[in-house]
């Protein structure tokens, strides 16, 4: 397992040669870049712009673990449904560009009044479409497990059970829900040969992170776990450096 960083309240602001450089003071030797951050990494640049961000984590030790988007599919609109596929191909595009190999996505709730198999039906294939494109530039689709019901792990299986394609990921997002129906374990062997990263939060929270851990390391997973903190700190670094040694202490 290798620890990671997503540009969310901490990161947010820093520049690109910020946020490696602080990465690189901390140890959290991979980021995930969150669209719309200062650090400009949006499909809006240009070819020498994004050669430009690919020689900047070539020149470090610090890795580009992927790009985080707002990407969501459960609309029941279709133009809506497409126009998101079409901004996630345009992540594809620019991640392979800036030398990343991932891109996260997120379904975001379950509509009212609408079945909900038909909108995990609806959710997995779109999944599959950008997971199909996104295989041809050697690039997974991470599917953040997140929103209003579709934070539910048997919901998430069911979606990437309909996606069906290998490029696509479950991005773990270690939410409290995760301990209901049947507890952690159950919940985790649900998705734990589809698991592509992790998001970790507030390593001193009830969560049970040993446990997470330690089925992360039975499962044969080795990629990156990323500290995705929502709570504002006034010194990022020093608890950055704090919750390496946690993280070092905590994996098996």
């Amino acid at each position: 397992m290798q620890l990671g960083f997503v540009t969310y309240q901490w990161g947010a602001d820093w520049d690109l040669p910020t946020l490696i450089r602080n990465c690189e003071e901390t140890g959290f030797l991979g980021v995930e870049l969150r669209s719309t951050h200062k650090h400009g990494v949006e499909p809006s640049l240009g070819l020498a712009a994004r050669e430009q961000v690919a020689r900047r984590f070539e020149d470090s030790p610090v890795e580009l673990v992927g790009l985080g988007t707002a990407c969501e599919y459960q609309s029941p609109d279709p133009a809506m449904v497409h126009k998101n596929i079409e901004q996630t191909k345009a992540f594809v595009k620019l991640c392979h560009d800036c030398g990343g190999h991932g891109v996260k996505v997120r379904p975001n709730g379950l509509p009212r009044d609408v079945p909900v198999e038909k909108t995990l039906e609806q959710i997995g294939r779109a999944i599959g479409t950008v997971a199909r494109f996104a295989d041809d530039y050697g690039i997974e689709i991470r599917v953040e497990v997140h929103g209003r019901g579709t934070s539910s792990l048997r919901y998430m299986k069911t979606i990437m059970d309909r996606a069906d394609h290998p490029a696509a990921k479950v991005c773990w997002n270690s939410n409290p829900s995760d301990l209901e129906d049947g507890g952690l374990e159950a919940n985790f062997r649900l998705v734990s040969k589809r698991v592509g990263t992790v998001h970790i939060h507030d390593l001193i929270s009830e969560y049970p992170w040993t446990q997470l851990f330690k089925l992360l390391d039975q499962s044969g997973f080795a990629g990156w776990t990323l500290l995705e903190e929502g709570r504002r700190t006034s010194d990022p670094i020093r608890v950055m450096k704090y919750y390496r040694l946690l993280w070092q202490r905590m994996v098996p």
